[in-house]
């Protein structure tokens, strides 16, 4: 019955004993009077989203202080590659500091799963026409292919962040 109460990413459970022992209790409480969770630091989440904020940064200091063949594919790039950049440290200091505790009116598994989707397909074009525009260029290259690196992992958030909002919903209902 509690199956899915068990996959929150708030890290509360309601479906645990009904009499938690005094000490679990007061560092839950400790916990949430905390500026920032550490947890989510170690998190596998937070780990995926550092690395892609650190593949999304060499792509664009690659393609930066290379010498440019097509003014608006690289352009292009850099655009999408700091507009995505950007997004994904706000979702991380959403996580950090647990605003999403206190604004509960925006579904943000929801918006994080759209920021990706949308995120990851024009990546994805990105790192396409920018590989298809290098020349053999090396940072161009490089670029490219940090590009297609950030792409994957954000492949990964895509389903990490689907299967929390969406299949977890939709195993609650039927428990």
């Amino acid at each position: 019955m509690s199956h899915g109460a068990r996959v929150i990413r708030t890290g509360v459970s309601s479906g645990g004993p009904a009499a938690a022992p005094p000490a679990t209790a007061a560092s839950s409480a400790g916990s949430d009077a905390e500026l920032m969770d550490g947890a989510y630091f170690r998190s596998c989440a937070g780990m995926l989203k550092v690395a892609q904020m650190i593949s999304l940064l060499v792509g664009f200091i690659s393609v930066n202080n290379s010498t440019w063949t097509d003014y608006s594919a690289y352009s292009y790039f850099q655009i999408v590659t700091m507009c995505d950049l950007v997004m994904i440290l706000f979702f991380y200091v959403i996580h950090i500091f647990r605003v999403y505790r206190k604004l509960t009116c925006v579904s943000w598994p929801l918006a994080e799963f759209l920021h990706y989707l949308i995120g990851t397909i024009l990546l994805l074009i990105a790192s396409i026409v920018a590989a298809s525009k290098s020349y053999n260029l090396t940072g161009l290259v490089a670029g490219a292919t940090f590009g297609f690196l950030a792409t994957i992992l954000c492949v990964l958030s895509i389903w990490s962040s689907y299967k929390v909002s969406c299949i977890t919903q939709s195993t609650s209902k039927y428990h």
